[in-house]
C-alpha cells in the first residue's frame, strides 16, 4: 500500500514535464471506454461531447450549444446531424421563436449518453469521493 502522506510533497517536487505525462496518461485511461463505446456506432469524442451538453441542458438551443462547445455553426452541423439521424438527439420548434430549434436527447441518447459519461464517473469515483476529500481536507489523506 502506498504511504499517501508524502504524495502532495511528490507532487511539488515533481517537474512541469513530469506532471504533463502523468496528465497524458490519466487523459487516455479517462477516454478509453468511451471511445470504444463510440467507435463501435461509427462515433467520435466530438459526438460525445454534444451528447453530455444537451443532456445536461433539455431543450437547449443550438446557440447555446454552439456557446457551450466553442465551436462553429459549420463545425458543429455534421456530427450533430449524424446524431439526429441515428435518433440519438431530437430538434423541435422553440416555444417562442419557431427558427430557433430546442435539443434534447431522446431515449437511445439518454441510455448512449449515460454509459459513455457513467464510465468515466466510475473512473473518477474513487479519486472525488466524499470521504477521501474530507480527508485531504484535514490533512488526514
Amino acid at each position: 500500500m502506498v504511504d499517501q502522506s508524502n504524495i502532495i510533497p511528490l507532487l511539488v517536487k515533481m517537474s512541469l514535464t513530469v506532471r504533463l505525462e502523468l496528465f497524458h496518461f490519466a487523459f487516455r485511461a479517462f477516454t478509453a471506454k468511451p471511445d470504444q463505446l463510440l467507435e463501435a456506432r461509427g462515433l467520435q469524442r466530438v459526438h460525445h461531447r454534444i451528447l453530455y451538453f444537451v443532456g445536461r441542458n433539455p431543450e437547449i438551443r443550438v446557440s447555446g450549444l454552439l456557446a457551450i462547445l466553442g465551436v462553429t455553426k459549420q463545425a458543429l452541423h455534421a456530427p450533430l446531424r449524424q446524431l439526429m439521424a441515428m435518433g440519438l438527439i431530437q430538434d423541435s420548434p422553440h416555444a417562442s421563436d419557431k427558427r430557433g430549434k430546442c435539443l434534447k436527447l431522446t431515449p437511445e441518447g439518454e441510455k448512449l449518453e449515460a454509459a459513455l459519461s457513467g464510465a468515466q464517473r466510475k473512473l473518477h469515483a474513487p479519486a472525488f469521493s466524499i470521504r477521501r476529500c474530507m480527508k485531504v481536507s484535514i490533512g488526514l489523506a
